[in-house]
Formats: C-alpha cells, structure tokens, sequence
C-alpha cells in the first residue's frame, strides 16, 4: 500500500506492519524482475533477519566488580554479499532498535551497489561512563561472545555511534587471536591506517553526506554559497559534513548541535574554532565566544534552508516539521532520523528529502574500499579513495533521481526501490 501523504510503501502479514517495507515495497516491482513475482513469502523473508545474537557480557570493571551489559548483533539479509554494518555504544541500545538498523543497512548496501548484506550491532551501555580499560575490556569481550558469527566473509563491523577506530583496532586484535588463517585484518573496517584502516575512512561518511548535498543543489537548481545550514551532531559525522559543506561547497553553517548543547550565529560561525573548544570543555558547545548559545532542541527549530540531522533517529519529529519556514533540503546524515508524520508534513511542503540510506552510505562505501584493501594487501591513496567514493555517491545518486522522475515519486521511495530490486533478483537467482 502506498501513503501519498509520506511517500512511503507499506504492507501488511498477518496484521503486522513491517518496518522495512516503509518505502521498500515499491512501484512496478514486479515487472522489473523479468517476470518472477515477488510474492508475500519472499516479503517475508525479506523482512526477517536472518539471526539474532543476543549477549549478556560480563564487564569486569577497574575496581575489580562486575557489571552484566546486555549486547546484540543482528544479521539481516546476505544474499549479495557478507553481512556490514556498525556497532554502536549506548545506554538506550535495544533489539528492535538494532533489528530497525540492520534492515536499512541491507538496502543501502544493495542502493549503492557493493556486494554487501546487512547487519547491525549495540552493547547497551553508556561508554563515557566507563574508563579506558573498561571499554577495551568490553570490547574484547563482545568478540569473544561473537565467536565465528563475525569474519572476513560473514559478517564485517565497523564504527557506529560512540566507536571509533580504536575500537575497531581492538575488534581485530581479539579476533585474530583465534582466526589467523586468511586475512583477520578484513575482519572489520574504519581501523586506524597503522593497522590496516584506509585512508579518508574517517570522513567518508561526512564526505558522502556533503556529495549528495552538492547533488541535491544540481537537482534542484540551488546555489549552495546562498544557503544557510543548520547541523544537528557534532561528531564524526556531523563535523566532517559542515565542514566540507562550508569549505569546498561554500554554504554558510549557522547553528551546530551536539548531544548537550547548542549554538547559532546568523553570519556563520567558525567550524574549526567551534571544534578546539569543545575538545578543550569536556564536549560542550556553551559559552562559544563566536555563537550565541540555545537549547539543545531549538537547533532543529532554526530558520534555514538546509537542515542535517547527524545524531540519533527519529529527531525530526511533527515538531519540526511543522516549524519549518524555508527548509529546502533534509539531507539525514544519520540513520533513519525521521519520523513518517514529519516526513508527510514535508513531503507535502515540498522539501527535498536525502534519505539515510543514501545520504550517508559513504562510511559503507569506504569501509568496501578498506576491506578490498586487506584483502587484497595492497592500500590506495587519499586521492584515489576520495575519487573513487565520489565516483559511487554520484552514480547512486542518479540512479535515484532517475527513477524518481520516470515514476514521478520521492527520493526515499525510489532508493527503497532501487535496493529491493537488487536484494529480490539476487535472492531469486540463488534459487529462493
């Protein structure tokens, strides 16, 4: 069933909604697999996962007592490939959250095409209540628990919210503590480059987000030097996005958030300057001499004409939605970050909508390259890396537009569909 309202697809087994088919179960999808029909068991199956690990690790912590954390690795689909996708660290991690994660990360593989599943991981816990020792301990740990689920060809982690590449570094090191046969190092990506990570993995998310938003602006005959940009996280993601928006696009950044405050400057404020000081305040934006501070929440509610949400899901709320004056552009730099009554109210105000699993495939996309790397032991350069993931992003990103414009739909949906005719023929050509 198609909701003209939100530019979603869904469908119903049983009475239940199925999540992934918001968007996914898509236009002429039928015609499109050369005459196989996708019928409601291969929808099915396309919306289970495939396993689900679940984990109670116990957490030896420095004063010597133990804290029981309860984790998850959940596997959706790998009919194109081993299973990707991140792990991340907090408190509110729970199974369907992670189950939501690892379905859109079998279609974003599949939308920009690179011979991978999905999957996706969480330890429920808050890391930055825990010390250096700690999370190493944790980390090495969740390997243990994971055992042969994860590998060179089954299933590939990477970053997520809360880790980083020392995180990835101890992923590797504990499992090539058991699996030195073949390559360990492709065990998982966004590994620092002493141990076998790829140059521009840490910004290829970033990198990703701001390509899309150069292309959006080609779609939509827009001038990014007149546009005013509003970034909701300051982390990874959402540093490495305002910042190659404001220097290599020329758009003005006018508000960032992080996940305790908040800044705005109407002229523009100083991304490096805004940077230095929240390393040197313990993470906080308060008090930034370039920027007037505002409450936390008041960034999504900024006059602007591009927004990007970077942090959490489902931050773009009615909200939101309802306050937008002169949004253009929603370029989700983070995964699913909104709801579908916000995305009705702007698709009907007719904003031009980046989903996810498009906006920010350029982690997975690099991760691929570094993964190719190990396996093959032989690493790319900077430049090369930079080319070859804009080389993709654009190509992607085509594709949708074309679509979107042949079946006269939303960029969202026309991702969905793209994807799921790539999952459905592969699975049907393995004899499904």
């Amino acid at each position: 069933m198609f909701d003209e309202r939100s530019g979603d697809w869904r469908y119903t087994l049983g009475g239940k909604t199925c999540f992934d088919a918001k968007s996914a179960f898509a236009i002429n999808i039928k015609q499109n697999l050369h005459g196989r029909e996708i019928n409601d068991k291969l929808l099915s199956y396309l919306n289970t996962c495939k396993r689900e690990i679940l984990m109670e690790i116990p957490l030896r912590l420095d004063d010597g007592s133990l804290l029981p954390v309860h984790a998850y690795r959940v596997q959706h689909n790998n009919a194109r490939g081993p299973f990707k996708g991140g792990i991340r660290y907090h408190d509110k991690v729970n199974l369907q959250e992670v189950r939501e994660m690892a379905n859109l990360m079998t279609w974003k593989t599949a939308l920009v095409d690179i011979p991978y599943g999905g999957a996706k991981g969480g330890v429920a816990i808050d890391p930055k209540k825990l010390s250096f020792h700690e999370i190493r301990r944790l980390t090495k740990a969740l390997v243990s628990h994971l055992g042969n689920n994860i590998g060179p060809h089954i299933d590939i982690p990477a970053p997520d919210v809360n880790t980083n590449p020392q995180v990835m570094a101890w992923i590797f090191d504990e499992f090539s503590k058991t699996h030195s046969e073949g390559s360990p190092l492709a065990v998982v990506t966004g590994k620092p480059t002493e141990v076998g990570g790829s140059q521009g993995r840490l910004e290829a998310t970033g990198r990703g987000v701001a390509i899309c938003y150069r292309e959006a602006c080609k779609y939509k005959g827009l001038d990014p030097k007149e546009l005013r940009v509003a970034v909701q996280g300051f982390g990874n993601v959402g540093y490495h996005t305002a910042k190659i928006i404001h220097e290599e696009l020329g758009s003005k950044i006018i508000g960032v958030s992080n996940a305790v405050s908040a800044v705005h400057n109407e002229n523009g404020i100083d991304l490096k300057a805004l940077k230095d000081y929240s390393d040197t305040h313990n993470e906080s934006l308060d008090g930034f001499p370039g920027a007037e501070s505002i409450p936390r929440d008041d960034l999504l509610l900024l006059d602007c004409e591009v927004l990007v949400p970077a942090a959490l899901s489902k931050a773009v709320n009615t909200k939101v939605a309802n306050a937008a004056k002169s949004l253009k552009i929603l370029l989700e730099a983070a995964n699913a970050p909104t709801t579908p009554e916000a995305n009705a109210i702007l698709h009907e105000k007719g904003v031009c909508i980046i989903p996810s699993v498009l906006a920010n495939a350029g982690g997975v996309i690099v991760s691929y390259f570094e993964w190719v790397q190990n396996l093959q032991q032989f690493y790319w350069t900077y430049d090369k890396v930079v080319a070859e993931l804009e080389e993709r992003m654009v190509r992607a990103f085509k594709h949708v537009i074309e679509l979107a414009q042949e079946k006269d739909i939303g960029l969202r949906q026309a991702s969905y569909c793209l994807a799921l005719d790539r999952v459905a023929r592969a699975l049907i050509l393995r004899g499904f």
